[in-house]
């Protein structure tokens, strides 16, 4: 079944514009149709359509469900965005259908794109949300200064993927634990600078591979938290 989304549902019993028209003038649903409406919060709602309104759908709820994430293990994408922005909204995209908790877009030395909207990325990844079946929104920040963001964790495991062959890697698949909150760190095209490496070292980072080919700065992003699913997956965790 089609999922519509409806962040404050439970305190309106109302579908947004957007919904209420794909409901109605799209999906041509009548007065007393069933539908299925997530909140973002990892709930799923059972409604009946009261009044189909192309902009403003009325409901009531018939049942209330969790449906919480398939995973139990926290993933953050910390990646400075390609400085062509369908690259971005293509990343957006398949990072939340491969399932992921947060995305930091990074402000880093050689970023090529210093500054990004989320408004549109935040369109985009609601739409992944509904197609991949979820119903928990991933958290999209606005951009970050590498330094300062860095100064926001906490006890997660930390990555950064970095080209430079010169510093010990291990691949991410071998390096990464199950069941472990985990960051990994991804930097613009022209990679992160020698002193934005220092840092993170400093900051107990620890250099990883994704493999032996180069990669975009999207795919190594998507590649990465495909990596951290798989060999939970591999190992038996949730």
């Amino acid at each position: 079944m089609i999922q519509f989304y409806a962040p404050h549902i439970a305190q309106t019993l109302m579908l947004p514009e957007s919904d209420s028209q794909h409901c109605v003038r799209v999906l041509r649903h009548k007065a007393g149709d069933l539908i299925e409406v997530i909140d973002g919060c990892g709930r799923l709602y059972r409604c009946r359509l009261t009044d189909a309104h192309t902009k403003h759908t009325a409901v009531e709820i018939v049942e209330q469900v969790a449906r919480p994430l398939p995973w139990s293990y926290n993933i953050t994408i910390a990646v400075a965005p390609a400085k062509l922005m369908d690259r971005n909204e293509w990343m957006v995209e398949k990072l939340v259908e491969i399932g992921v908790n947060r995305i930091v877009p990074l402000l880093c030395d050689h970023s090529e794109r210093r500054e990004i909207k989320t408004e549109r990325l935040e369109k985009i990844a609601v739409s992944a949300m509904k197609q991949s079946l979820k119903a928990t929104m991933p958290v999209i920040d606005q951009m970050f200064p590498l330094r300062q963001f860095i100064g926001t964790l906490k006890n997660e495991d930390r990555f950064v993927a970095y080209c430079d062959r010169n510093i010990e890697r291990m691949l991410l698949s071998q390096a990464c634990e199950q069941n472990r909150d985990t960051v990994v760190m991804i930097g613009p095209e022209g990679d992160f600078s020698p002193s934005e490496i220092d840092l993170l070292l400093k900051n107990n980072f620890r250099p990883v591979s994704l493999g032996d080919c180069r990669l975009r700065t999207e795919t190594a992003a998507i590649n990465a938290c495909d990596t951290i699913h798989i060999v939970n997956q591999i190992a038996g965790g949730n």
